[in-house]
């Protein structure tokens, strides 16, 4: 019978994070079995499957997706000790969502309701990739309304795990209120990176920016960088929400309000995607001294997380 938790913290993360090809490989090392002997183990249990393509599976190189390659990895999860379902669910989220192979894996924009065709448009101008190569390990988030009920700048701690070798940059996407001028948005490089390129869209009223690591990390690395984005220049506040393409560690999102524009209501809210029915609402007390209200989910899951607020 598997055992409730991972024997170890990193394989605990991994198992919580993905990807499936890190959290597989740690998880071979921790049993220190042999691929040779997963495999036989395997057979016992009636699935057949070539010791070559469990050393893709582990390298990354290739993912299990057929239905007898997913039957493959529960089996596995029996023979390496893991929880039911521990690999699995880096594969086929709960809920039917897209495998991760088809979704960048750590990037988490601002708005999903973001135009698609726009903001890969600016990718494309910093020839950056879809999948950057990084997953989301961690991110706290945090977003100041000033005065005049207007977003005024938002600051994120992040921390990210390279799923491949050669990884030295993250690109970071904000999308305003309606009226955002982008030439007045400034981006700021906080802690372990730097500012590379920047491009805008008036029209959509998006922001990306190029943040570039000192050092090139390897499949498995962890980095942890901060980045802010001041604003200021759309018009009236009345939510902030996240999208998540896939499974990811913990987010925490909190919203500051100026002493002068207290709204009367806040409420916590989720997406399974843009347009969709909003769900998990949750009222937010609004703390009368720091002004501030916030989230806190554990592990999140592909959809949309949010803070709604009502003015009057």
């Amino acid at each position: 019978m598997a055992q409730d938790t991972p024997r170890s913290a990193e394989l605990a993360q991994l198992l919580r994070t993905g990807p499936f090809h890190l959290a597989l490989r740690s998880a071979l090392t921790e049993r220190g079995l042999a691929l040779t002997r997963v495999q036989h183990k395997l057979a016992q249990r009636g699935v057949t499957i070539g010791v070559t393509s469990l050393s893709y599976w582990q390298q990354g190189a290739r993912r299990p997706q057929r239905p007898e390659s997913l039957r493959a990895v529960r089996a596995l999860e029996e023979v390496l000790d893991l929880p039911a379902r521990s690999l699995h669910r880096l594969l086929v989220p709960e809920g039917g969502a897209r495998p991760e192979a088809e979704r960048p894996p750590a990037r988490s924009y601002r708005s999903p309701a973001a135009p698609a065709t726009t903001v890969r448009r600016l990718f494309d101008e910093l020839d950056a990739p879809v999948d950057g190569g990084l997953h989301t390990v961690g991110h706290h988030e945090r977003v100041r309304i000033g005065p005049e009920r207007r977003l005024l700048a938002r600051e994120s701690l992040h921390v990210v795990r390279a799923h491949r070798d050669g990884v030295d940059r993250f690109v970071a996407v904000h999308r305003g209120d309606a009226g955002c001028d982008p030439s007045r948005v400034r981006v700021r490089a906080a802690e372990n990176c730097r500012l590379g390129r920047v491009r805008g869209n008036a029209e959509a009223g998006v922001v990306i920016a190029e943040l570039l690591f000192d050092a090139r990390l390897r499949a498995g690395d962890t980095h942890v960088f901060g980045y802010g984005f001041e604003d200021g220049s759309g018009g009236p506040s009345t939510e902030y929400q996240r999208g998540f393409g896939v499974a990811g560690g913990q987010y925490v999102l909190q919203v500051r309000f100026d002493e002068a524009a207290l709204p009367v209501r806040c409420t916590r809210f989720a997406q399974v995607a843009a347009g969709a029915p909003r769900s998990g609402r949750q009222e937010l007390p609004l703390s009368e001294h720091h002004r501030a209200v916030h989230l806190v989910e554990q592990g999140v899951r592909p959809g949309i997380l949010g803070i709604a607020w009502d003015w009057e």
